[in-house]
C-alpha cells in the first residue's frame, strides 16, 4: 500500500543543552460523523437547539433503553475509509469503554477497541514546495460522544447538556510517522479536506466537530528509525491547526528540557492553555484495562457485505490529490494554483464551470486573484459570490475575442461584482468596447507624438520612453484603445 518513492519525512530538530533531539508525533483525530441522527438513536443532531432538547431515552442512560445501529453512519466511516486507501473490515464489533463523567449519563462509551471497523490507510500530505509526506493511518473505529459539562455560567455550580450524547464520531488514528508541528497541521488539514469532499464531516473545529488528541514525545537522532522514543503525552482537544502546532513546539521543548535536567517524562493527558501559550497536566494517561474495555452486550458484531462496501467505492468522488492531478494536466496550472483551487470542492467546480471552453490558465488567474481576492477582502465566501461562474466566463471570452482590454476587463469585473449584470450588455450600453480601429489608434498616437516633440527626442536613446507614449494613448482613448496595436504603432511612429 505504501508509496516507498516518497522521502522519509524530516524531523524538526530542536538543540537542546546536551544536543539536538527529535520530535515523533502520532495524532487521534475525532471527526463528527455528518449524520442528521445520532449513532445509536433518532434523535435529531442539528447544532444550536435549545439544551438537552435532542435527547432520547437511549442517549440518556435509561434502564431497558436498547440502542439500534444507524446504518448511515456506518456507510459514512466506510467512505471514510475508502477515501482513506484503508482496508474496511467486514466483521467488526462494539465494545464498552467505562469511565463516569457528568455528562457521559449511561456511565460508559459505546467504542470499537478490540475490532475497529475500518484498518489500516494512509494519507498524502502537502508540505510547502514539491515534497509530500505519508502518514499511515492504523485504524478508525466508530463511537459515540459524550455531552459537554459547563463551567461558567453560575459561581457555585456546573450545567451539563446532553444534545451532544451519542452523536457519532470517527476516530482517525495514525501511526506516529509526524515529526514536525508543521507536519502534524497539514495531515489534519488534509483530513479535513478529504473528509469534506467525501461528505462524511463538515470538519468546523470551532464548533468541535474535527478535534484532535495529539501525543508528543522526543529522542536523539537515530533513535526513531531504531525505534527507540522516548514517553509520550497527549494533549486533549486541539480545535485549531494553530494551536496544534503551537502545543506540540511547547511540549517538545518540556520533555527536552525535563530530560536534560535528569527528569523523567511521566506518560500523562495534559492541556494546551493558547492564552499562556503553554500545556498543563490534565489527569495520569489511561491505559486500555483503566477502562475495562468489554464487548457491549447489546450489540451484536457488525457485519457488512463486500458488495455494499464496493457500491459505496464507487459512488466516491473525485478526491483531491486526482482532482489537482487532472488540473495540472488538463488546464496545464502550476502546482500552486491547482491546490489553491481544489482546497474545497466548491472551488474546483466554480473554477471548472469559468474554464470550460476556455483557456485554463486564464480562468484560473481569474477566479484566483480577482474574485477570490475579492471575497476575501470582503469576507465572503464563495457561496455568496455575487459573480457567477457564467458572468466571470462572459468577461473572459470578451477578452479573447478582442472586443474588451485587460484593463477594461478589470473594470467591467467591478460592475459586475458590485451591480450585477450581463457582462456583454454592459460592455455595449456603457461604450466599454474597445478600439481596434487602426486608424483611429493612429490619429491618437499622432496627436501625442505631436504635443510631445522633447519627448521624442528623447525616446530616441532611451527606447523604454515607448511605454509613457503608450500610457499617453490609452489615456487619450479612455483606456479603450487596443494595447496591442498602441505598442505597435507607437514604436513604428517612433522608429523603435
Amino acid at each position: 500500500m505504501l508509496d516507498l518513492a516518497l522521502p522519509a519525512p524530516r524531523p524538526k530538530v530542536i538543540e537542546g543543552v546536551t544536543g539536538p533531539w527529535e520530535m515523533v508525533i502520532g495524532l487521534e483525530v475525532h471527526a463528527q460523523i455528518a449524520s442528521r441522527a445520532k449513532l445509536f438513536s433518532g434523535a435529531s443532531t442539528e447544532v444550536g437547539a435549545e439544551p438537552n432538547s435532542q435527547v432520547s431515552f437511549v442517549d440518556a442512560g435509561m434502564p431497558g433503553m436498547l440502542p439500534v445501529l444507524n446504518e448511515g453512519c456506518i456507510e459514512q466511516a466506510v467512505r471514510t475509509g475508502l477515501g482513506l486507501r484503508a482496508r474496511i473490515n467486514l466483521r467488526s464489533a462494539f465494545d464498552r469503554k467505562n469511565y463516569f463523567y457528568p455528562d457521559l449519563p449511561q456511565g460508559y462509551q459505546i467504542s470499537q477497541l478490540f475490532h475497529p471497523l475500518v484498518g489500516e490507510g494512509e494519507v498524502f500530505v502537502d508540505m510547502p514546495g514539491p515534497s509530500r509526506r505519508i502518514v499511515r493511518i492504523e485504524r478508525i473505529h466508530v463511537e459515540q460522544d459524550a455531552g459537554k459539562s459547563i463551567h461558567d455560567m453560575d459561581p457555585a455550580l456546573s450545567f451539563v447538556d446532553l444534545n451532544r450524547t451519542g452523536v457519532a464520531l470517527m476516530e482517525i488514528v495514525s501511526r506516529p510517522d509526524i515529526r514536525s508541528p508543521e507536519e502534524a497541521a497539514a495531515y489534519v488539514a488534509k483530513l479535513r479536506q478529504i473528509m469534506r469532499y467525501l461528505g462524511t464531516c463538515d470538519g468546523d473545529m470551532q464548533h468541535g466537530n474535527l478535534r484532535a488528541d495529539v501525543n508528543v514525545s522526543v529522542c536523539r537522532p537515530g533513535d526513531y528509525e531504531a525505534g527507540r522514543w522516548g514517553t509520550r503525552c497527549e494533549i486533549k482537544n486541539m480545535n485549531s491547526l494553530r494551536f496544534i502546532q503551537q502545543a506540540i513546539d511547547y511540549e517538545a521543548r518540556r520533555q527536552i528540557a525535563i530530560l536534560e535536567d535528569g527528569g523523567t517524562v511521566v506518560q500523562e493527558t495534559r492541556l494546551y492553555d493558547p492564552e499562556r501559550g503553554e500545556t498543563r497536566s490534565m489527569r495520569s494517561k489511561e491505559e486500555a484495562h483503566d477502562y475495562r474495555y468489554f464487548p457491549d452486550p447489546d450489540l451484536l458484531p457488525l457485519e457488512i457485505d463486500q458488495d455494499w462496501v464496493d457500491a459505496i467505492a464507487a459512488s466516491l468522488p473525485e478526491l483531491p490529490d486526482a482532482k489537482k492531478a487532472r488540473f495540472m494536466a488538463q488546464y496545464g496550472l502550476s502546482d500552486y494554483d491547482a491546490s489553491v483551487l481544489t482546497v474545497e470542492a466548491s472551488d474546483a467546480d466554480y473554477f471548472e464551470a469559468v474554464a470550460r471552453g476556455r483557456d485554463g490558465k486564464q480562468a484560473a488567474n481569474w477566479v484566483i486573484n480577482d474574485l477570490f481576492g475579492r471575497l476575501k477582502k470582503d469576507g465572503r465566501s464563495l457561496a455568496d459570490s455575487p459573480v457567477s461562474p457564467d458572468q466571470l466566463g462572459r468577461i473572459i471570452d470578451l477578452i479573447a475575442d478582442g472586443s474588451i482590454s485587460g484593463k477594461i476587463a478589470k473594470d467591467l469585473f467591478e460592475i459586475v461584482y458590485t451591480e450585477g449584470g450581463d457582462p456583454v450588455r454592459i460592455v455595449e450600453e456603457r461604450g466599454m468596447r474597445q478600439v481596434t480601429d487602426t486608424a483611429a489608434i493612429e490619429r491618437a498616437v499622432d496627436e501625442v507624438i505631436a504635443a510631445n516633440p522633447a519627448q521624442v527626442e528623447k525616446a530616441k536613446t532611451q527606447p523604454k520612453l515607448a511605454g509613457w507614449f503608450v500610457g499617453q494613448v490609452m489615456k487619450a482613448t479612455g483606456g479603450k484603445a487596443n494595447p496591442a496595436a498602441v505598442n505597435e504603432i507607437v514604436a513604428r511612429k517612433l522608429g523603435l
